[in-house]
């Protein structure tokens, strides 16, 4: 006697994962070699690539994943900034070790700020995000120890014997000056890794299912047993975390800050939103196709004053007119290809089974 029963297995990795799984591999290899084969002007373009990477990911992460569409993410950025550069000034801390600082004291600031931001909903919580950044950027403003509304500058020796430069120097016989821009680019290279490893963990796993159903209908995840404001907390926390070292990693590359600077909107969040819109909202792809648009963009565009900002706006609002997923959400549709599927797609059918329980044959 045989009887039949279904047996489905739960996958998320495509034939197209696993080939892009060795390409980023080999593009990975190429990318910590970078500073051996290309110009150090070349390395600090691919800095800020790298780091503007890791804010759109995070802000990505908020308003795509947890539905906390946050126009403030700059106060985290500047405010790692300014605790890097505190640690440095005031109390003789190695950059690299005041750069963990500052995404712990972003953490430690991003608790209060989420008890007064997650009492508002919608555009009231994107306008109390901004409230809370300008807030943080005037007290700061106030910091004579750090050049208070006109800023600073780190101490020379600072980046120049920071931690590992010595190291490289002997180890590579590079410069000084070559030596620190290696070192961010290396932390920054690194800072993208765990940025997109940990997001990409972060919704394979069970917390991330929770965390999609959130964003797609808090009641509805309410009523299943999903925790949503714990959800939505751990992963503002996060996001702080991560934002406030690479504001921290920044700063130490540009070795200068100022209020104005550090807590920039445009340079910092709306940018970003732009990246996060024109790649694709949503998608961990996205925002890496949509920072190199950015960055082309930018780098063709900028000589042309107030009309490179037009052209931007105009190309967001085309896109997300005709394109609401971004051009990777457009490109992923149209073929499928997904380098970092997270959907689960359930698989297998009916198993005959005899009547002792085991396989059949």
């Amino acid at each position: 006697m045989t009887m039949a029963i279904p047996s489905f297995t739960v996958e998320t990795r495509t034939r197209t994962s696993a080939y892009s799984a060795i390409a980023v591999a080999a593009l990975l290899v190429l990318a910590f070699a970078a500073p051996f084969i290309v110009s150090r002007g070349v390395i600090q373009d691919l800095f800020f690539i790298l780091t503007m990477l890791v804010l759109a990911q995070n802000w990505n992460l908020l308003a795509g994943y947890a539905g906390l569409i946050s126009v403030g993410q700059q106060v985290f950025v500047g405010f790692g900034a300014y605790t890097m550069f505190g640690a440095v000034t005031l109390f003789g801390a190695d950059p690299v070790v005041a750069i963990l600082i500052a995404g712990l004291f972003s953490v430690a600031l991003a608790i209060p700020t989420a008890f007064f931001t997650f009492r508002l909903y919608g555009p009231y919580f994107a306008i109390g995000t901004w409230v809370v950044a300008e807030v943080v950027r005037l007290l700061l403003a106030q910091w004579k120890a750090l050049g208070g509304g006109t800023g600073t500058s780190l101490p020379r020796d600072a980046t120049r014997d920071m931690m590992g430069v010595a190291w490289m120097r002997d180890l590579f016989g590079m410069k000084a000056s070559q030596a620190g821009d290696a070192l961010t680019y290396w932390l920054a290279l690194i800072l993208v890794i765990a940025t997109i490893g940990f997001i990409y963990g972060l919704l394979r796993s069970k917390q991330g299912l929770g965390l999609a159903a959130v964003r797609d209908n808090e009641q509805a995840a309410r009523a299943v047993g999903v925790d949503a404001r714990r959800m939505k907390t751990l992963v503002y926390l996060a996001t702080a975390f991560i934002t406030g070292v690479a504001g921290a990693l920044i700063y130490v590359q540009k070795a200068r800050i100022s209020p104005d600077a550090a807590f920039s909107v445009t340079d910092w969040t709306a940018y970003v939103i732009f990246i996060v819109v024109i790649g694709g909202i949503g998608t961990i792809e996205g925002p890496i196709l949509g920072v190199i648009i950015f960055f082309l963009l930018q780098n063709l565009l900028a000589d042309y004053g107030s009309w490179y900002l037009l052209v931007l706006g105009l190309l967001g609002i085309a896109i997300m007119l005709f394109a609401p997923r971004g051009l990777w959400g457009l490109f992923s549709t149209r073929t499928g290809i997904q380098l970092f599927p997270v959907r689960r797609v359930l698989k297998g059918g009916p198993l005959n089974l005899t009547h002792k329980g085991g396989p059949h044959g």
